[in-house]
């Protein structure tokens, strides 16, 4: 990745950064799904530069990062987020630092968190009705302190959270980012 932007969010009174988080990534997804590259496939990926703040686990920012300079350029995230000027601050496209030291892998953590659905699937899987099903997810909790960001899926039309892991190494992986910005195992540099 070579050319970056940063996003910063700006929380008043009436806008906290859990509110401003889902609607910026929203937009952010929406904008990744209109420039995709292939089938749930973007160029661009995304970064959380102060992943693991103490005040807000995502931090305020969010940085887009592309290989190619024209990318970014395209995606206009100003025209995406245009509604939400007063609590964004937008750079302009910069060069990624030439020395990078640490990478980070953004990939998303998924949790079995919707038990009416496990519970069907698994009273079709093992032949058993919907209540000894249900039974058997009773207690189940999604024990996790990974942060997240309330999306809604426009598709399927219902809510969900997207858990966001990180790990930090010391060498580049290449790989694909999906249209959440997000990867299985490549990473982005890390500054």
């Amino acid at each position: 990745m070579k050319y970056y932007i940063d996003i910063t969010l700006l929380p008043d009174a009436e806008a906290n950064l859990g509110f401003l988080w889902q609607k910026v990534y929203q937009q952010t997804h929406l904008a990744l799904v209109e420039n995709k590259i292939a089938e749930n496939q973007s160029a661009i990926a995304v970064s959380f530069p102060k992943y693991g703040d103490k005040k807000f686990p995502l931090g305020d920012k969010l940085r887009l990062l592309s290989e190619d300079k024209a990318q970014l350029q395209q995606l206009n995230m100003g025209r995406w987020l245009s509604r939400l000027t007063d609590y964004t601050h937008i750079t302009s496209i910069k060069n990624v630092p030439l020395i990078i030291n640490e990478y980070a892998c953004f990939k998303r953590k998924q949790f079995k968190s919707n038990l009416t659905k496990e519970a069907l699937r698994r009273a079709k899987y093992k032949n058993e009705s919907l209540e000894i099903a249900l039974a058997h997810f009773k207690h189940y909790q999604i024990k996790t302190e990974l942060p997240f960001i309330d999306m809604k899926s426009l598709t399927k039309d219902e809510q969900f959270k997207l858990f966001i892991d990180c790990v930090i190494t010391e060498s580049l992986k290449h790989s694909d980012f999906n249209c959440y910005g997000l990867s299985k195992g490549g990473n982005v540099p890390w500054f």
